[in-house]
């Protein structure tokens, strides 16, 4: 069982060994070309691959945590659990498949499916190591067209394995030793210097700022274990691993950090899903520059 990440070979070999077992889920996304993901994925993915659309399937549809429609807020809200694994069920995943996730964006989407698979309770899950560039690197096949239709099977909710925290627990715990919060957003956009998205620019008080890119190195694969725990431990300095809260535009790009602190030997922080998306879109919540 891959619970973390998955290299080439290793899918390579699943595939090769026990296709019936292996779910292969492709990504790719772009926030400002939402058409382009589909459009990239029917150019080239990998055999058998289906597409997990950050918009449609990754995230609720219309409706707030509040009317019982999300399980979080910000501009990508986590669907609830029971609609997710309705739609696991429907692309064919069951309990028993090693599922295993890429995207073509540095982990930045595929991440977000990791982690889901997670908070329902599903542990057999790896993200693939250098996503489509290191597949193709080494020669390997790509398909083309619409995805295949697997058959439906039936997704069961386990207990989770992930944790999920809200504004109202982040803004009660700012400045106490029990929390620390890791922004994964670019540099510019943590100082406030720029802000593309959202209504206001900064951060959380106190935050610390990683970005999510940090994690890879230059051949696009995630920086060895204890390059990554070195690196954490002096941005924490000192700091308890497990007060960590991770946390980003919306609550995707922040999983990478989430997964690098894992394969650290770190432990597994929880996720501020909402995001600053959410906490840049409540009045009198406070806000930090530079």
């Amino acid at each position: 069982m891959f619970t973390t990440l998955i290299s080439v070979p290793e899918l390579a070999h699943l595939m090769a060994t026990d296709p019936s077992a292996v779910r292969v889920f492709d990504c790719t996304c772009d926030l400002m070309n939402p058409a382009l993901g589909p459009q990239q994925f029917e150019e080239a993915h990998i055999p058998g691959a289906t597409h997990a659309n950050l918009d449609q399937h990754l995230s609720a549809h219309g409706g707030s945590a509040a009317a019982g429609t999300a399980a979080s807020g910000g501009r990508h809200p986590l669907p609830t659990r029971e609609a997710f694994a309705h739609w696991l069920g429907s692309v064919g995943v069951d309990n028993r498949h090693q599922v295993v996730v890429y995207d073509r964006n540095g982990v930045n989407y595929a991440g977000r499916l990791w982690w889901m698979l997670k908070w329902c309770g599903h542990d057999a899950v790896a993200v693939l190591d250098g996503g489509l560039q290191a597949w193709t690197a080494v020669g390997k096949a790509v398909t083309h067209g619409p995805a295949d239709s697997p058959a439906p099977r039936l997704f069961e909710l386990r207990p989770s394995a992930a944790a999920l925290t809200d504004t109202a627990t982040v803004h009660s715990r700012l400045g106490q030793p029990g929390q620390t919060v890791l922004d994964a957003r670019a540099a510019a956009r943590y100082r406030g210097e720029v802000e593309p998205l959202d209504p206001i620019a900064g951060h959380i008080p106190g935050a610390l700022n990683r970005p999510f890119s940090a994690n890879l190195g230059a051949d696009g694969l995630f920086k060895p274990a204890a390059t990554l725990r070195q690196e954490f431990e002096a941005l924490l300095a000192g700091r308890d691993p497990a007060s960590v809260v991770h946390h980003c535009g919306s609550g995707v790009s922040a999983v990478p950090n989430l997964l690098a602190m894992e394969l650290a030997g770190l432990g597994r922080q929880a996720l501020y899903a909402g995001s600053w998306s959410e906490w840049s879109n409540i009045p009198g919540l406070p806000v930090e520059k530079g």
